[in-house]
């Protein structure tokens, strides 16, 4: 009786210190107070659910040549490159004349604003061991900021051996490839406060340019590092809105501005899918390559019996995949990033839905296929969206049901058919007109003498 009335009195205690636990914790389910929880991690290991539902692609959310940040630093394939890395801080740091204490001085102001970038950051790069953090920091930083200005200058520092094997400028280019996917990888970013602060020391802005300023300047050197050495590639617009890390500029640049979004859920419908490009164009909808390079080019624009989809043209290569497939991680682990390049990825798939519909845009340039295949061009679209629903805030769901408004007017479809059946052929519209004239001609001829013989009554 004893040990029964001693363990409810046991179980009553649990149950207040949790109620007391409960009640402590109430104030942070203020979204004031879990705004700042959200908002500060900005880089993140892929979780394990995510990489099982998005892709069989192995490595594809990790570096394959150089770390960058703490996540993937001195794993053994990587290793090699920590020699080169620090041999960039050391060129760096003798060309700009300042003390090597300056540029750690510097960093060590922010570490705790870049450490903060980080989601759930291992304990050991904090506290007592800070210091590795600020110097993985800069090392990391400084090699990034090199190979960036060597490719964006086309040449190699002269400061480096002609044949020095990662500084020289014919080895910088062949590690461009390498390097630019390392970069796009989500676990593999550094925070681009780190890249400003140490690109205005070394240049001798720093407390000289506004830190706005200084962040345009890096957006800048980031992007036309993406795009270079490729010569005739249309882009987007230069960045000058605040960026988190080189994914995000490498993001907002596919991404572009796009209007207000329409209402949600209550404009949803829902089925997400669209007619292929073959039955869109059999439909009277024709394709056109946008002037602009982002996801913001698409859009419908609709005639009295057609209508013409602008599109931007889009290049799948070999890398594309694990491109896209960290474009989505990003916004779905990241909430403010929204959901375009993911939503881009599913209007694609609904309007491709063989090789035909590829080598339909292909021939409009809207897609450059450096695959093997059209068959390989469509399995990319196909299978990389799986899963992926068009959220009820994009604006291309506005688009969607305009194609569809248009593709489901069957006077657009007769339209089309007689276009292509009669005014393509010169000697099948003759045959027409003719047709035409003489049914215009028998009809006249009927109405005049049916309106003689009335008259004659």
């Amino acid at each position: 009786m004893n040990m029964e009335r001693q363990s409810a009195n046991n179980s009553s205690s649990d149950l207040d210190h949790l109620v007391l636990e409960m009640d402590e914790k109430l104030a942070t389910t203020d979204p004031l107070v879990e705004w700042p929880r959200w908002n500060k991690p900005s880089i993140y290991r892929v979780p394990p659910w995510l990489k099982n539902m998005s892709t069989k692609v192995v490595d594809a959310y990790s570096p394959q040549l150089v770390s960058l940040g703490p996540y993937h630093h001195n794993e053994p394939n990587l290793r090699p490159m920590e020699e080169h890395k620090r041999r960039a801080l050391l060129h760096i740091v003798k060309r700009s004349g300042n003390p090597p204490r300056k540029f750690f001085a510097a960093m060590e102001e922010v570490a705790t604003e870049l450490m903060d970038a980080y989601h759930d950051l291992d304990e050991k790069w904090r506290g007592k061991d800070k210091g590795r953090f600020v110097q993985m920091m800069v090392v990391d930083g400084c090699f990034l900021l090199e190979i960036m200005k060597g490719i964006e200058h086309k040449k190699a520092p002269d400061d480096y051996a002609p044949n020095d094997p990662v500084f020289s400028g014919h080895d910088m280019l062949s590690l461009w490839v390498a390097i630019r996917s390392d970069m796009l990888m989500i676990e593999n970013q550094l925070p681009l406060l780190a890249l400003y602060r140490l690109e205005a020391i070394w240049s001798g802005r720093h407390g000289i340019i506004s830190q706005a300023q200084g962040a345009k300047d890096i957006n800048k050197l980031v992007l036309n590092f993406m795009r270079a050495p490729m010569k005739g590639v249309k882009v987007a617009e230069d960045i000058d809105v605040p960026c988190l890390h080189p994914l995000d500029i490498y993001h907002k640049n596919f991404c572009g501005s796009h209007p207000s979004p329409p209402e949600p859920w209550s404009t949803w419908e829902s089925s997400s899918s669209m007619p292929s490009a073959v039955e869109l164009r059999e439909a009277g909808i024709r394709f056109k390559k946008s002037k602009t390079a982002s996801v913001s080019g698409i859009k419908f624009e609709k005639g009295v019996l057609h209508g013409v989809l602008s599109m931007p043209a889009f290049s799948i290569h070999d890398g594309t995949e694990k491109i896209f497939l960290n474009l989505m991680a990003f916004e779905r682990l990241h909430g403010d990033t929204g959901t375009i390049a993911t939503d881009y990825l599913i209007f694609m798939d609904n309007i491709i839905d063989s090789e035909r519909d590829v080598a339909l845009l292909r021939s409009k340039g809207i897609i450059k296929n450096l695959l093997s295949s059209d068959k390989d061009a469509a399995n990319f679209y196909n299978i990389l969206s799986r899963g992926a629903v068009l959220s009820p805030y994009s604006s291309l769901q506005e688009v969607r049901r305009e194609v569809n408004a248009h593709y489901h007017n069957p006077w657009n479809k007769y339209y089309t058919f007689f276009r292509h059946a009669y005014l393509r052929n010169p000697c099948l519209f003759i045959s027409f007109m003719a047709a035409v004239i003489l049914l215009i001609a028998t009809l006249l001829q009927t109405i005049y003498t049916v309106w003689g013989f009335y008259k004659q009554n």
